[in-house]
């Protein structure tokens, strides 16, 4: 993909709508293809050329955007790093992709001018200045310094620049992106995608979706995560208007929604009990969502109600697909009522189920998924060895365990490393974490499995109840019982005011796991 390209096609169209709001603010499609010329101009002034890796280290704001497209304009490689990540996390991924610059915001608890020292290939950082403006600058030097030494004024670069597309030939192979992994198990690894991956997402939402110029998406996801890069890519290459939202508050997602009239947005399962089990949930006008696509979706008979009652026009749709094949690659289709299964994959990749010794399995037999085709990354980045254990005859190895049924829905079983082995009979987390979450009184669930001597390992759950409701360790597993096998109930259940997540949303059970053996 030629993203400056793309820009200007979409900008041609001369599209009425703002292509952000931020903050009340909005942002037409034409100062967007000015921010990011302009920032690709001043970037290139610096000396940033094509294949060079530039580092992101900001917040969800406007500026982490025009970084993104100013850098694809340039055909440099981007690093989207989390604004979350520590000063060791963040100097061991500088230093791992070897970037070059770091575009960045100060917050408190950084020390970025330690950066340079700690990262030998760091040679610029150009810092995001803070909302609240010092005495005005005099001096040429003033105008190139901040709190970090040495650092250059983002908004100085982009001043620097010309609004002109970027002439830059970009070849299909040429490195787009190296995505670290959030990782809820060990040490996270660089995804390597080139500028042909940049085409996944937004194929699969013209294939799955009836997105248009007319819609409106609403998005708290991390943009460092691939689905918030994917609210990005809707945006210039649909031409729809983005909400953006510096960090997920329940209460407010709600309020831009009925604000601006957000018509389909795209979560993960937390957020979407946390909205859905607010107590206001019901007092909000929601008509104007058309689709609602939530990666894991929720199927239990009360919120799939509670959805459908106060959000009438929209569909719930569930979908599956993983940062190293360009999300989203099998999504429900529009209208179907298997809401328990991830729906089918797109026709330009293949899906298959394999069991042991790599072979593939027969329909509605339980194995990894598998998937082939052009979406899968190049590989991770300066791990060979790592590549080589998930990438095997072509096929990229998700760790993901599910089944087809006859129609050809994929269902999505758990993780590889979930299962839980009880006495000889293997128990996946998934599925008790499915019955748990159909409890009246439980609002978040997490299974795994502790070791114990008799059975070899044992099924622990960690709830969180919903606000005033109440339960009981023995009434969640009477409930249990009625719905699965007496080996599967949890044996032990512990209760929690909340669960630990990675920023994109997901539960981190190694650090249940962790805590417990601490």
């Amino acid at each position: 993909m030629n993203v400056a390209e793309v820009l200007t096609r979409t900008v041609k169209k001369d599209l009425t709508q703002p292509a952000i709001i931020f903050r009340d603010e909005l942002i037409t499609f034409t100062e967007l293809q000015n921010k990011v010329f302009k920032l690709a101009g001043g970037l290139s002034r610096l000396g940033i050329k094509k294949s060079d890796k530039v580092a992101i280290y900001l917040p969800n704001r406007p500026e982490y955007i025009y970084s993104y497209l100013a850098l694809f304009s340039l055909g440099a490689t981007v690093v989207p790093l989390d604004y979350m990540l520590t000063e060791d996390e963040l100097v061991n991924c500088l230093t791992h992709c070897q970037a070059r610059t770091l575009i960045a915001k100060e917050k408190e608890s950084q020390a970025l001018e330690n950066l340079r020292a700690k990262v030998p290939s760091l040679t610029d950082i150009i810092l995001l200045e803070s909302s609240q403006k010092s005495s005005p600058r005099t001096t040429e030097d003033q105008m190139h310094t901040s709190l970090v030494r040495g650092s250059k004024s983002f908004e100085d670069i982009l001043a620097s620049g010309e609004a002109r597309q970027p002439q830059v030939k970009i070849e299909d192979k040429d490195p787009a992106l190296i995505m670290y992994t959030s990782g809820t198990t060990g040490s996270p690894k660089g995804i390597l995608l080139n500028y042909k991956h940049l085409d996944g997402s937004p194929q699969a939402m013209e294939h799955f979706v009836d997105l248009t110029n007319k819609d409106v998406k609403i998005s708290a996801l991390p943009l460092s995560h691939s689905a918030g890069l994917i609210y990005i890519q809707n945006c210039f290459c649909y031409g729809i208007t983005l909400v953006l939202m510096e960090r997920f508050q329940p209460l407010e997602f709600l309020k831009n929604i009925q604000k601006y009239k957000v018509t389909c947005f795209h979560l993960v399962p937390s957020m979407y009990y946390a909205i859905l089990h607010l107590k206001e949930f019901e007092s909000f006008d929601l008509s104007s969502l058309r689709w609602v696509v939530v990666f894991g979706a929720p199927s239990d008979p009360h919120s799939l109600k509670r959805f459908h009652q106060y959000c009438q026009n929209a569909h719930l749709l569930n979908g599956w697909g993983m940062t190293e094949t360009c999300p989203p690659n099998v999504v429900l289709p529009l209208g179907s009522s298997k809401i328990e299964s991830v729906g089918k994959p797109a026709p330009w990749i293949e899906v298959k189920i394999m069991g042991e010794e790599d072979k593939e399995l027969s329909q509605g037999q339980v194995g990894e998924i598998v998937i082939r085709g052009w979406v899968v990354m190049e590989g991770y980045y300066k791990d060979p060895q790592a590549t080589s254990q998930v990438i095997r005859d072509g096929w990229f190895h998700t760790g993901d365990l599910g089944r087809f049924d006859e129609g050809g829905f994929l269902y999505i079983v758990g993780r590889k490393k979930d299962m839980i082995k009880v006495s000889g009979e293997i128990v996946y987390s998934a599925e008790v974490e499915n019955v748990l979450l159909k409890h009246p009184a439980i609002q978040e669930a997490a299974v795994v499995g502790m070791p114990d001597k008799l059975r070899g390992e044992m099924v622990k759950a960690f709830v969180v109840l919903k606000k005033d409701l109440n339960s009981t360790a023995e009434d969640i597993r009477y409930f249990c019982r009625g719905h699965l096998a007496h080996f599967k109930v949890p044996h032990d259940i512990e209760f929690r005011d909340s669960l630990p997540k990675t920023p994109s949303g997901k539960i981190q059970k190694e650090k249940l796991k962790v805590q417990e053996v601490i």
